[in-house]
């Protein structure tokens, strides 16, 4: 089955360096109101064993089924309710653990009771490695007789008709066992690229104009491209940054090759014809809508070089670097108490409805969120639902314009997870990641509309439309970008092709050149970011996932503002029952009822349009300022 018992947790991350504005030495010093509330899982850890020996009766149960699968449609449903038991438990027990290291990263006893859950799970999936071959020898004909006449198998109709459409690359049992057991070593070249690039990487340390020494983590890199004014101190925080990937690019290549040629074997193994295939088969996404994605959006990268052009300008650069991206145009340093900015976020999001907002508010006063930086708190941000409790969303909040729109941000994924929970039962509550960017993007945009109608500032003005504009370009062409990049690479791999760090850097260059021009500056590390870009060793064919949601937020968020109120009306309700739908059906065809076709390029193209709009705004704002 596509949905294998295995994945524990949905978890939308947007990793970002933190530079908290409130400082706390010690979680303990953290009020509890900005902390995540752990009881609402489990009151204690005898709670938690509890559980754990409960899953493990029901892993012993589940066993007992082999075998007996085909014999009746009684048998199919006690053995899917005793799965569905389990993983509700299961959810709970990794999710009470997993969070709690988050916040607390050197605690030693829960890394250890953490890699207990994982170990237990990882040996359950071998030995169940019978039942998606046993499940698919029931015929497809009986299998529908059955959910007809039996009530306990209808809540799991979607799941068990959709193998059927994947049963060409059901292996038998002995050849699904023999691939389980190298699930793991598959995905070792991405711990080695997580290991070299964060537990054994040596960033160097350099002096800045003003005396000031500086080590050049990705945080203090970060920190010194957003915000230090000299271009030459940019010029060497990026050069010792990238420098110390480029003396491992040989290295990095034969990691990402391992990724690739891992991926190209798994596909294979499956029978599937290409690796781009077996990425999309499982939520039965045509390969035409991420070829329509890569090759529309490479095709209309103007606006994207209009915007680079526009920035040199105001900026007074005789020339332009990547380094110079993300330096503010306009000197814009409002900082936004978090109070403050749940109150905005609030308010912006009432087109929604009182209800949307009404739940909104339940979550960030409820102990959903976890606020604060703390010593030994991992960086970022994410939403990460418990089914049967509620969402847990990580913010590292630290008072700037960015991280009011990532409030906004994460706030989508909790609402999307909370209105799929209380909607749908366990069996369908999951949405896919195809469709998980949306709620997320969606709410972002109602943001920058609100605050925009709500200041005269031009300053803040301009800072919301350069902050809505580096979005669209982070979220949607950079990783259709990326996108591209993967399909490029793995391409190579099917035709037997070698890959290695000049051909990465020279399909990186090319496609570098393709989006954005001439505007910006060679340099000798130009065509190496390939090296240090996870969701290349963790997730490949991944990140296109967040160009798609991006322009489907784009059209449902037009339909949602724009046009009469019966149809605004109507389209609101369609949205809002998208995000009640969870997973109960392909996200192709759920963005489709919603008004969303992604097959086509207008679809794309209307991205891409907002995009240009924007620019020309900005341009216009910053002409204001100057006069």
């Amino acid at each position: 089955m596509k949905n294998t018992l295995f994945t524990l947790i949905l978890t939308i991350a947007c990793l970002m360096p933190s530079i908290a504005q409130v400082n706390y030495k010690t979680r303990e010093e953290v009020p509890d109101k900005y902390k995540w509330n752990f009881d609402d899982i489990y009151k204690s850890w005898d709670e938690w064993e509890a559980d754990l020996t409960a899953i493990k009766k029901d892993m012993d149960q589940m066993l007992t089924f082999k075998g007996k699968l085909g014999e009746s449609a009684d048998n199919l449903a006690a053995m899917m309710q005793l799965q569905e038991s389990l993983m509700k438990k299961a959810y709970k027990a990794y999710q009470f653990v997993s969070l709690q290291s988050t916040v607390d990263t050197r605690n030693t006893e829960l890394q250890g009771k953490l890699q207990k859950v994982q170990l237990m799970f990882a040996q359950f999936g071998v030995s169940m490695a019978w039942m998606s071959p046993e499940m698919i020898q029931i015929p497809e004909e009986t299998m529908k007789q059955w959910i007809a006449e039996n009530e306990s198998l209808k809540v799991y109709q979607f799941d068990l008709l959709d193998m059927y459409r994947l049963q060409k690359h059901v292996l038998s049992e002995k050849m699904e066992e023999l691939v389980s057991y190298f699930s793991q070593v598959s995905g070792t070249a991405g711990k080695v690229f997580t290991a070299l690039s964060t537990a054994d990487i040596e960033f160097p340390e350099v002096e800045l104009s003003n005396g000031e020494k500086v080590k050049i983590t990705p945080g203090g890199y970060s920190n010194i491209v957003t915000n230090n004014k000299n271009q030459e101190d940019r010029r060497k925080a990026y050069e010792a940054f990238y420098d110390v990937y480029y003396k491992n690019k040989n290295t990095y290549a034969a990691i990402y090759n391992g990724i690739v040629q891992s991926g190209w074997a798994n596909a294979r193994a499956k029978k599937y014809p290409t690796c781009l295939d077996a990425a999309l088969e499982g939520n039965n996404i045509p390969t035409d809508v991420y070829l329509n994605l890569i090759n529309t959006v490479k095709e209309h990268t103007a606006p994207v070089q209009k915007y680079s052009k526009l920035r040199k300008k105001v900026l007074g650069l005789e020339k332009y670097y990547g380094f110079d991206g993300s330096i503010s145009l306009v000197d814009f340093n409002k900082k936004y108490p978090y109070e403050e900015a749940v109150d905005i976020v609030t308010e912006s999001v009432l087109p929604l409805g009182k209800d949307y907002q009404t739940k909104l508010k339940t979550a960030t006063s409820s102990g959903w969120l976890d606020v604060y930086e703390n010593p030994g708190k991992r960086s970022g941000a994410f939403s990460s639902g418990v089914y049967g409790v509620h969402p847990y969303m990580l913010l590292n909040y630290d008072e700037t314009l960015d991280y009011v729109f990532t409030l906004a941000h994460e706030l989508g994924h909790t609402m999307h997870t909370t209105l799929s929970n209380e909607t749908q039962p366990f069996a369908t509550h999951g949405y896919t990641i195809f469709v998980a960017e949306v709620a997320s993007t969606f709410n972002e945009r109602l943001l920058l509309d609100h605050m925009m109608a709500n200041t005269k500032d031009p300053r803040e003005r301009i800072a919301l439309l350069n902050q809505a504009i580096q979005g669209i370009i982070g979220t949607f062409y950079a990783q259709s970008m990326f996108a591209d990049y993967e399909y490029q690479v793995h391409t190579l791999a099917e035709q037997g092709r070698p890959v290695n760090a000049d051909i990465l850097t020279n399909i990186w260059k090319g496609l570098a050149d393709t989006y954005y021009g001439d505007v910006s500056e060679p340099t000798m590390y130009s065509g190496y970011a390939w090296t240090r870009i996870p969701h290349f060793y963790n997730s490949p064919f991944y990140v296109y996932q967040y160009a798609t949601c991006f322009a489907s937020s784009a059209k449902l968020y037009k339909d949602v503002t724009e046009g009469k109120k019966k149809d605004r009306q109507a389209a609101l309700e369609r949205y809002i029952t998208l995000l009640q739908s969870g997973g109960n059906d392909h996200p192709m065809e759920q963005l489709k009822k919603a008004g969303v076709d992604l097959s086509q390029p207008e679809t794309i193209m209307a991205v891409i349009n907002q995009l240009d709009e924007l620019v020309d705004q900005l341009a216009e704002e910053i002409e204001k300022l100057e006069k």
